[in-house]
């Protein structure tokens, strides 16, 4: 079941963060763990700023999807439970609302930039995170 969550629980939140955290971790191999662990405090402290769409099943958070105004922050579904059709749940769910999309996706998580493609969204421009110092794509969807 999908949700977009108006106000985010203390209990949601910790759930949230951690499926993030741990996500992260597991795709992003290439970037050092410190790196994600350092971010980790102020990820938690942003999300509840963010527009979170949350999978749940037997009422538990198993993955979201987090958006600034047209922006996809991301979406992450814990590791047992990738590759069943989630991550496309989400993201078809935010489509029904939205015209226009955009996100980055790091050049070497090509499960993710394959995600992308297939559904629908262009390659617009590669570029670095500053941050990590790896390369990433641009990437929008139009409906």
């Amino acid at each position: 079941m999908i949700k977009l969550i108006e106000t985010v629980s203390r209990t949601d939140l910790e759930t949230i963060a951690s499926i993030w955290l741990k996500s992260n971790l597991d795709a992003h191999d290439f970037i050092e763990k410190s790196y994600w662990l350092h971010n980790y405090p102020v990820v938690k402290a942003m999300l509840p700023k963010a527009k979170l769409y949350v999978y749940s099943q037997n009422d538990e958070i198993i993955g979201f999807l987090g958006m600034v105004d047209d922006f996809i922050a991301g979406i992450f579904v814990l590791s047992e439970y990738r590759s069943l059709g989630i991550g496309t749940q989400l993201l078809n769910k935010v489509k029904t609302s939205c015209s226009h999309l955009s996100l980055s996706v790091y050049s070497k998580n090509e499960s993710a930039l394959r995600f992308y493609l297939k559904h629908g969204f262009k390659a617009l421009k590669k570029q670095t995170d500053h941050e990590t110092n790896e390369a990433e794509w641009l990437m929008e969807w139009t409906a």
